[in-house]
């Protein structure tokens, strides 16, 4: 097993990891604002979701894991080290590591999934240009984008009204018992779904670390060891953190009650789930958020914090430049000095 190897193992761990504590409570987000599970009982059920997500998700058929390792080239200029590949994703994930702690630091739920995407990008193109870049399959990257923000929104707005349909004769007691229980099963859903969207993705750069390194031949499955390697550090990591965004997500952007927590439920877990099922990268903190969003404009738009929401946009739209752009300069810095 070589240093390198061994560097970016442990890299791809800390992302995961980092993952975890920043991105997965996302999905628990409104079973906590509305008041249905308190912030513990949610983080517990989360990491045990978010590890089961993994886990069977890349078991029955790892899609998504097939187009991150497919999205870009690492192959390196003839005037590169034979070792640039290696060092250069080292290089990648370091600089989602920087990213990610700085958005949990100023609680901005920042996409993970777009921070590992831009840095990949940022570190291939540092070896060989644009043509490091398979458009057909990076494509799918913009796909999951306009998924998760047309369907999470649209769905939150739809969802809301039919269950305002139904449910206008009911007595509220009675409803929100139903919606009681019913976020707690949108909530789990929802964790399951993250692990198995972002569990995925950090499979496939582990494996494209092991195939750069000779470990693993091209194309070769993801072994039983890494599933479960994998999942048990994004459940870990989901353990130990979170309440920073979990309070800019489901509190301070929007107050919801017990209908709208599930109705922002159900929405975000028919996007992950149509989005997984076809193998394209989507954002848990997009589609999530943009379901809250939804479910607000359902009854009026001045019941949002445009300001929360601006902050969230300009994280999003800073993601795949910034990161990127400093994936570039860290591979280009790291291959120098390495």
């Amino acid at each position: 097993m070589t240093i390198p190897l061994i560097v970016t193992g442990l890299l791809v761990l800390g992302v995961i990891f980092v993952n975890g504590w920043t991105d997965a409570p996302n999905a628990i987000a409104t079973v906590v604002s509305t008041r249905t599970l308190n912030i513990r009982t949610a983080v517990l059920m989360a990491a045990v979701m978010n590890l089961l997500g993994a886990f069977i998700s890349t078991l029955t058929g790892a899609k998504v894991a097939a187009t991150i390792l497919n999205m870009v080239d690492f192959s390196a200029a003839p005037s590169l080290p034979a070792n640039a590949p290696q060092i250069a994703l080292a290089a990648s994930l370091f600089s989602i590591v920087v990213w990610a702690v700085a958005a949990w630091y100023f609680g901005i739920p920042t996409s993970e999934s777009h921070a590992l995407i831009a840095g990949l990008t940022g570190s291939a193109i540092s070896l060989g240009g644009l043509e490091a870049i398979k458009f057909d399959e990076w494509v799918k990257v913009l796909y999951g984008l306009a998924a998760s923000l047309f369907i999470g929104f649209v769905g939150g707005v739809i969802i809301t009204k039919i269950i305002v349909l139904i449910f206008q004769g009911v007595a509220r007691r009675a409803a929100n018992r139903f919606f009681t229980i019913g976020q707690v099963f949108g909530a789990a859903a929802n964790a399951y779904l993250h692990g198995a969207q972002d569990g995925q993705k950090f499979m496939g750069v582990f494996m494209l670390a092991l195939t750069l390194n000779g470990v693993a031949k091209e194309g070769a499955p993801i072994p039983i060891w890494l599933i479960i390697l994998c999942a048990l550090i994004m459940g870990l990591g989901t353990s130990v953190g979170g309440e920073k965004i979990i309070k800019s997500v489901g509190m301070d952007m929007v107050k919801l009650e017990k209908y709208q927590g599930f109705s922002a439920d159900v929405a975000t877990a028919i996007c992950i789930q149509l989005m997984t099922s076809l193998g394209i990268p989507v954002s848990t903190t997009h589609a999530k958020t943009t379901a809250i969003m939804g479910v607000a404009a359902s009854r009026r738009m001045s019941s949002l914090d445009l300001g929360i929401v601006k902050d969230m946009v300009l994280a999003w739209v800073l993601t795949f430049p910034g990161c990127g752009i400093i994936a570039y300069f860290m591979s280009r810095l790291f291959v120098m000095i390495f």
